[in-house]
């Protein structure tokens, strides 16, 4: 394996395929370019973040992934099967789980109904079938379960409404039904914005976390630090293209600003890591 081959496959891949592919995705809006033959690969239990610049395709391309939006040409390949999501349900579905920079959180619900949101239990029989009751006593003990699983010691009370929780309690929230129910892979679109030190360092921990369980991780991030403190490998943006795939053991950060402004090259062979 050459050393560029190296840099792309991430040494928490081992010897394992991808577990989200992307090839060549382009997506228009009208004569403007959100993305031009984007390729990424996400092998799982790594964290593949996502940098650039404001405008450079990175939203559009987790759109993209996430079944948000559907790309105009490319493939999509889950586990090497061709998907085409027509709905972010369809990507759920195939293990893709989404935290959007705005928060998708209910602040009136209890954490236990946050975590169920959109896929609550309903009670067995005709209580659940046709009065369509939710079996809330199940979901709780799920939820309780789940943030045992996932190791997070922030969340005392399962029982707390969301609103009465802190930004990084709320952002935990979010990253926690992720890990709990995306089964391959969790998007995290800045999920430590505007956060503080303390809270910040809790989502990073459960972000580690995930990996560690082995879910592919993709992170979108303007804080450096941050991407350099967990990644594996990252993706660099620049006028929706891709124009590099870097790893914080090769490069550093100033490396990575060079590129995503376009103040640095890299060499064509760099270009397309597989």
């Amino acid at each position: 394996m050459s050393q560029t081959e190296a840099q792309e496959r991430s040494p928490a891949a081992h010897d394992t395929g991808p577990v989200l592919e992307a090839e060549g995705l382009v997506k228009l809006f009208g004569r403007v370019v959100g993305l031009r033959g984007v390729d990424v690969r996400l092998f799982p239990g790594e964290v593949l973040a996502v940098i650039g610049d404001n405008g450079a395709g990175k939203s559009t391309l987790i759109k993209c992934l996430s079944g948000a939006m559907t790309p105009d040409r490319g493939t999509i390949r889950v586990d090497g099967r061709e998907v085409r999501f027509g709905s972010t349900q369809e990507a759920r579905a195939a293990g893709i789980e989404t935290v959007y920079q705005t928060l998708a959180v209910a602040p009136a619900l209890d954490i236990a109904s946050n975590l169920f949101l959109a896929r609550e239990i309903r009670r067995p029989g005709f209580l659940g079938s046709a009065l369509r009751m939710l079996d809330k006593k199940a979901m709780r003990d799920q939820a309780e379960q789940h943030i045992k699983d996932l190791g997070i010691s922030t969340l005392q009370n399962i029982n707390q409404s969301v609103e009465t929780l802190s930004g990084g309690q709320r952002q935990v929230v979010a990253v926690a039904r992720t890990g709990a129910f995306g089964s391959k892979v969790a998007i995290l679109d800045e999920p430590t914005a505007a956060l503080g030190v303390r809270e910040t360092g809790q989502v990073l921990r459960l972000v580690q976390d995930l990996r560690e369980k082995g879910l592919g991780v993709i992170l979108i991030s303007h804080n450096m630090p941050n991407v350099f403190e967990v990644a594996d490998r990252i993706h660099v943006q620049r006028l929706g293209g891709r124009a590099a795939v870097i790893s914080p053991q090769t490069h550093s950060m100033q490396d990575a600003v060079a590129i995503m402004t376009g103040a640095a090259e890299v060499p064509d062979d760099e270009q397309s890591l597989r």
